[in-house]
């Protein structure tokens, strides 16, 4: 399968390029920062709104993954009201990507938001729901929008709801499910990883909302 991973220098979504390498899809990291080219992976550097690059890059593609984020403490953000992208870059970015595979047919969309958006919200922990209000309001607020877009986009969609994210190595399987329990309220960036390249490949996952964290221990 041909996957463009919108997002993917860091985080899930580099996380998400090697997932996809191992399993023999041939991917196509895009990103502001880029890469080196190698057999499996051709690095496009732009950004996410830049429609010309974009549209270039989704020519030929079976599926897309969007992993868009902002990698600064959301605290400093919250105070300085700056980041390295805009606090609506979600949402603006998937709107470009839905966009852009409509114009080029391409139909498989699997975009990665958050746990405690929707009627997961009601479902955190008293301490996360004050983070939510508090700290990060314009970036739940541009993922309830950046659902939303996903849901009408009228694609093959799958959406992924991970809970706190680390970057522990772990290769236990994490916790999937299709309602608004959650067990723990951690999990690593290469299980959420997995995750999307599964819902990539499983036809039953279309149309789904996942929830995702690691499994509870006993």
């Amino acid at each position: 399968m041909k996957v463009l991973v919108v997002g993917a220098s860091r985080g899930t979504g580099a996380e998400l390029v090697s997932e996809l390498v191992e399993r023999g899809h041939l991917v196509t990291a895009y990103s502001r920062h880029g890469g080196a080219d190698d057999d499996q992976v051709r690095q496009v550097a732009a950004d996410v709104l830049d429609r010309e690059a974009l549209g270039k890059a989704m020519i030929g593609q079976d599926a897309v993954v969007v992993t868009l984020g902002i990698p600064e403490n959301p605290f400093r953000v919250r105070l300085t009201r700056r980041a390295s992208s805009p606090l609506d870059v979600r949402s603006r970015g998937t709107r470009a990507v839905v966009e852009a595979m409509q114009e080029h047919g391409v139909r498989r969309l699997v975009v990665q938001s958050t746990y405690g958006i929707g009627e997961t919200y009601a479902q955190l922990p008293l301490a996360l729901k004050a983070f939510f209000t508090l700290a990060i309001r314009p970036q739940v607020d541009d993922h309830e929008l950046q659902e939303h877009l996903v849901r009408e986009s009228g694609l093959a969609w799958t959406i992924v709801r991970p809970t706190v994210l680390h970057d522990d190595p772990t290769e236990e399987p994490a916790y999937v499910g299709t309602d608004d329990h959650a067990p723990t309220m951690r999990v690593s960036r290469r299980q959420v990883a997995r995750v999307e390249a599964d819902a990539l490949e499983r036809r039953e996952l279309r149309g789904q909302v996942l929830t995702v964290t690691a499994a509870a221990t006993a």
